[in-house]
């Protein structure tokens, strides 16, 4: 767990959140079959995982780790610059090196 204490109670929430999207992976259907859970467990499921994913939070806020993780747009701005460098131009040049004979 990345070297930080969870409580049992995290555990226990982090635990049933992965197998409760395991549950959805291991039960996708294509469009147009008939998925095998019913409607009403979907939505139990949504519905678990949005109080497991609050009450982690409020676990991290008051442990005084607040935690970071959202999704992200493609198009959302980043709190990182990338800033791609070319490297052709900072090849030494023979001629010009005068270590060179």
């Amino acid at each position: 767990m990345s070297g930080k204490e969870y409580s049992k109670e995290e555990q226990i929430l982090q635990t049933m959140r992965k197998v409760l999207t395991d549950v959805a992976k291991d039960t996708y259907t294509k469009p147009g079959l008939k998925h095998p859970l019913s409607e009403d467990t979907i939505i139990s499921i949504r519905d678990c995982l949005g109080l497991i994913s609050a009450r982690e939070k409020e676990l991290a806020e008051e442990a005084g780790r607040p935690s970071k993780m959202r999704p992200r747009y493609i198009d959302e701005p980043q709190d990182s610059v990338v800033i791609p460098l070319d490297m052709t131009g900072l090849k030494k040049n023979k001629s010009s090196d005068p270590d060179s004979k």
